[in-house]
């Protein structure tokens, strides 16, 4: 017995429209039992997956032996129907309500109703998407945290979300929503980051894609934010001596930038550079901090001492 068939013990003279939804809403309450019916009317298809203002059409074939009676139908807010024997007809042009119902019913031989409510969903494809940091709008600093915030607008119903969040083309964390409001809203989504010297020139993005299940568009309704570049601050560690290569390229059109090489770097070099990189677009700014430790030499089995700048410091 499939569990979206149910049975109320009332007269068929109380079948009224106020009654008939009543019956739904009981319905929906109780799709954990299992009634008594031997059979429910059945949907063609099953369920209804509906851009928010397209047409929409369903068969409901009452049932095939046990609605001896006349007394059956279909019951919904919008639309128009039509019967053909026992096979019911639902359609309607234009569907914009969030919450619709379609409710297809008959009456067995004891006089019970039995009904099945079509699972219908509403969607529209999602707003705008951005992509932004939390209380975060300078150069981030290595091996800190930080937060990105993804927000959504007008998406509906928002529980079938999936938000992903990517550096580069590598996804970073799925989230979803726990909400279940059926009508659009806005919603946002935050993944906390911890950078490395790796992630600088970065771009973060996010992805808002509606997962509609086997009844939804075969392509799933996807939205991208905009990307959004990672400067990450960090210092770099050199020897005294060794060659020194900072590189301020850019990618870009045109292409603008060059490399600045330091051949043998002294305690001199040490401190910070700032690069700026300019084109017709615009100006990228990028910042080095250079630390220069002196050579270890070996002064006694197992020790050595570094120098930087004035200061000495031994290591085992």
């Amino acid at each position: 017995m499939s569990p979206c068939c149910f049975v109320f013990k009332w007269s068929c003279d109380w079948l009224t429209t106020t009654t008939l939804f009543f019956l739904s809403q009981t319905a929906a309450l109780m799709r954990s039992f299992y009634p008594s019916c031997t059979e429910c009317p059945v949907f063609t298809p099953s369920a209804l997956v509906v851009k928010y203002g397209d047409p929409a059409s369903v068969t409901c074939d009452v049932c095939q032996k046990d609605c001896t009676g006349d007394v059956f139908g279909l019951d919904h807010a919008v639309g128009k129907d039509t019967k053909n024997g026992t096979t019911m007809f639902w359609t309607v042009d234009r569907l914009t309500e969030w919450d619709p119902f379609v409710m297809c019913y008959y009456f067995n031989d004891a006089g019970d109703p039995c009904t099945h409510i079509l699972d219908i969903t509403i969607y529209p494809p999602p707003g705008s998407v951005s992509i932004s940091f939390v209380n975060h709008t300078e150069m981030m600093f290595e091996n800190q945290q930080y937060t990105l915030q993804c927000s959504v607008q007008n998406v509906a119903p928002v529980q079938s979300l999936k938000v992903t969040f990517y550096r580069g083309n590598t996804a970073l964390g799925h989230l979803r929503s726990n909400s279940e409001q059926k009508k659009p809203v806005n919603e946002t989504f935050t993944l906390n980051i911890t950078p490395s010297r790796e992630d600088d020139g970065a771009q973060y993005w996010c992805e808002a894609k509606l997962e509609l299940g086997p009844a939804g568009p075969q392509r799933p309704p996807v939205v991208t934010s905009e990307k959004l570049p990672a400067l990450v601050h960090y210092v770099i560690t050199i020897t005294e001596g060794d060659t020194l290569p900072l590189n301020c390229s850019s990618v870009g059109n045109p292409y603008s930038g060059s490399v600045l090489t330091i051949k043998s770097v002294g305690f001199e070099h040490e401190g910070q550079y700032i690069c700026t990189v300019r084109n017709t677009v615009g100006t990228v700014t990028k910042e080095f901090n250079i630390d220069v430790q002196g050579e270890c030499c070996q002064i006694l089995p197992g020790k050595c001492v570094t120098e930087d700048q004035s200061q000495y410091y031994f290591t085992n």
